[in-house]
């Protein structure tokens, strides 16, 4: 348990943890001020058992008692807001961490772990941290605070009774450690259950076209429904599993109070304890077992706390690609790459190749799907990390730079087009942030999506649906341009970006295409042949390696991948039906 507490305070940032341990230390005096109840009524029975009751034991017994509640309240009071604001700040803090943690990691990562664990983490899993964790820890806390204060008053007054207490307490705590070792199991299955119903929803809600287009509702309704039953089973299985422990610590606190009440009772009959502690004793037995009942309802999700934060660390543990590099200004963006090779999960991929793209040219990489055409374009970028050789951009390694730096030099245009639900000024604005609406209206008129923007309610102030749902292909793909255009870099990516789009957007979309690569350094990924002859390069890649490379005329004077290619493409433009 303590374990868990250590563990949670480190989570937090320093800020935060100064909170929770300002928290704690008035949980203290909150705890010495509980226990001032039983100096009130000592001074009450003291004043009966003497016969010496008066208006000067009365109002002292009042101010004591008030002073006791009005401390409590006041200390609580302030001690929930401070545990509040730092649970709270600290969850969403660590949500901005993560978030800007991901942003260094190697894309191989994204592709190893689903869309639904990292969701849930920073959802779910914060979300629970925030709203269970504070209290959990809190209260915990507290209750130790309070037993141990109530506790060393006992043993101030009549060591008997104070060992009693402390045998309790003992058999308490292991029932308390058997629990959390029960919990080790079924907590991580809980956990394991929630993020893997979050990554089905997500799938069942992204391929719903899908599903409903192959008639697949009833067998895909029945594995989201799988997850629904295997979280419900997960959080009932934990539940039942630590019911029986919480049933054993609260007989066992109440016993001890029971067999503090009767030794009291038994020592002043044995004329070893006087009358007045007999009752002290008494009334602080069931003062105990109150804090320690609270503990023990919430003790049971210590465990729950411990693999939130497991789980916060554990995406903050994966090793970060090596951006603190200088903040460079190349002086060219001439693109080398010198005898790159590249593998994922043992798989080669990119096998020593080498390849000079000149600034302000025009690069095309075509070849069979799965020869490697994308990876060279996140390799240039750095989205990965060589395995061996270095890619340049102006003479220096792309290492060399901070990822900041790097990023500024390169747009990018990708087949799928992602955009954010919020209105598509601001969707336009990713590429300058700080934009005003004059320069976004001039990108969206070069993009060639003034006009439709126009058309729409709100206009540039219409709130597009998550992932740009609300409008078509084309559209997405002229506010990705847009998007582009406002960034201004030098180096443009095109990853197939105008391999799904209608004819009647295509002509608007390769006009925004054309003034978005003005006077820049191009490197596109197509499979449309006249996107691709008048590149001043082609690369055509088989198999992780360079396996044509010239203009489209030198290509198609040879018998090779890139001839075959555009004769098929031609009598696939030839054929009727």
């Amino acid at each position: 348990m303590f374990g868990t507490l250590k563990k949670f305070f480190d989570f937090c940032n320093e800020r935060d943890r100064k909170k929770l341990y300002t928290a704690i230390g008035l949980g203290v005096v909150k705890a010495v001020f509980a226990a001032l109840r039983i100096s009130a009524i000592a001074v009450v029975v003291s004043g009966i058992l003497e016969k010496n009751m008066s208006e000067k034991n009365i109002y002292g017994a009042i101010a004591i008692l008030a002073a006791s509640v009005l401390g409590q309240l006041l200390i609580n009071l302030k001690a929930t807001m401070l545990q509040t604001e730092a649970g709270y700040d600290c969850c969403a803090g660590k949500r901005i961490e993560i978030a800007e943690h991901l942003r260094y990691l190697p894309m191989g990562y994204f592709n190893d772990n689903s869309l639904g664990h990292i969701t849930s983490v920073t959802t779910n899993t914060m979300e629970a941290l925030s709203d269970v964790a504070t209290r959990v820890v809190m209260l915990t806390t507290q209750g130790i605070l309070t037993t141990f204060v109530i506790t060393a008053f006992i043993f101030i007054f009549d060591w008997r009774i104070g060992l009693i207490l402390t045998a309790g307490i003992v058999v308490y705590s292991l029932i308390n450690s058997a629990m959390q070792k029960k919990t080790r199991k079924g907590a991580p299955l809980q956990q394991k259950a929630s993020r893997d119903l979050v990554a089905a929803v997500i799938e069942f809600i992204q391929g719903i076209a899908e599903v409903k287009n192959y008639n697949l509702v009833e067998s895909r309704a029945k594995k989201l429904e799988k997850a629904i039953k295997d979280k419900q089973y997960g959080d009932t299985h934990l539940e039942f599993d630590v019911i029986p422990y919480i049933g054993l610590q609260e007989i066992v606190t109440k016993l001890t109070g029971v067999v503090m009440c009767a030794a009291s009772v038994y020592f002043y009959i044995d004329g070893t304890m006087s009358l007045l502690y007999c009752i002290m004793m008494m009334i602080s037995s069931f003062m105990v077992y109150e804090s320690l009942d609270v503990m023990a309802g919430f003790s049971a999700l210590i465990r729950s706390v411990s693999i939130c934060v497991d789980q916060g660390n554990e995406i903050l543990a994966i090793p970060e690609m090596d951006i603190d590099g200088e903040d460079i200004e190349p002086e060219n963006r001439d693109i080398v790459l010198e005898n790159i090779s590249f593998a994922y999960d043992n798989r080669k991929i990119i096998d020593n190749i080498s390849l000079r793209i000149p600034e302000k040219t025009t690069t095309a990489i075509v070849g069979p799907s799965g020869g490697g055409k994308t990876t060279i374009t996140n390799l240039i970028a750095r989205f990965w990390d060589v395995n061996s050789g270095k890619v340049t951009l102006g003479g220096r390694d792309v290492r060399d730079y901070s990822f900041d730096s790097l990023m500024k030099n390169f747009s990018f245009v990708f087949q799928r087009v992602y955009l954010f639900e919020d209105t598509i000024a601001n969707n336009i604005r990713f590429g300058d942030p700080d934009a005003s609406m004059e320069k976004v209206m001039e990108a969206a008129k070069k993009a060639r999506c003034h006009d439709f923007i126009m058309s729409l309610p709100d206009g540039y102030d219409t709130v597009i649906g998550e992932g740009g749902a609300s409008l078509s292909g084309g559209e997405k793909q002229r506010i990705s341009i847009a998007r582009a255009i406002m960034k201004d870099s030098p180096v443009i990516i095109l990853d197939e970006a105008t391999a799904n789009v209608d004819p009647e957007n295509e002509a608007e979309l390769t006009k925004a295409i054309e003034e978005l690569t003005k006077e820049k350094t191009i490197i596109m990924i197509a499979h449309r042949l006249k996107t691709v002859r008048n590149a001043d390069q082609i690369v055509v890649i088989d198999g992780g390696k360079i396996a044509e490379q010239g203009k489209h005329e030198e290509l198609m004077k040879q018998n090779g991948i890139y001839r075959t290619f555009v004769e098929d493409r031609k009598k696939a433009v030839s054929w009727k039906l």
